[in-house]
């Protein structure tokens, strides 16, 4: 897994194996969380089209639709593969903030 791009403090664009996945850092309250999504053919096809643009986009419509909540009618709500990603996502951040600083 390697970090692609960054808005820090809003979203991180990894790619792994060959698929893109955007994390977006969300909140509810007191409540800080970040959701990952592994982008699908439409979001890919905007994301070619209009860049980080788009990004931020998605990145504030999956945090204001409040995917965990438990009533939520969110559209991202069962698509979220931070659990099984956020171990090599962290190493990415880690890898690609060194890599930044030097």
């Amino acid at each position: 897994m390697k970090v692609v791009d960054s808005d820090n403090w809003s979203w991180f664009l990894f790619e792994h194996e060959g698929y893109l996945y955007l994390d977006a850092n969300c909140n509810i309250s007191a409540l800080g969380y970040t959701y990952m999504i592994k982008l699908n053919e439409e979001e890919l096809e905007a994301y070619r089209n209009s860049g980080r643009e788009y990004l931020d986009k998605l990145a504030h419509d999956i945090h204001h639709s409040v995917p965990i909540a438990k009533d939520t009618n969110s559209i991202y709500k069962d698509r979220d593969v931070s659990n099984e990603l956020s171990k090599p996502a962290t190493e990415a951040v880690h890898v690609w903030r060194n890599n930044s600083d030097g």
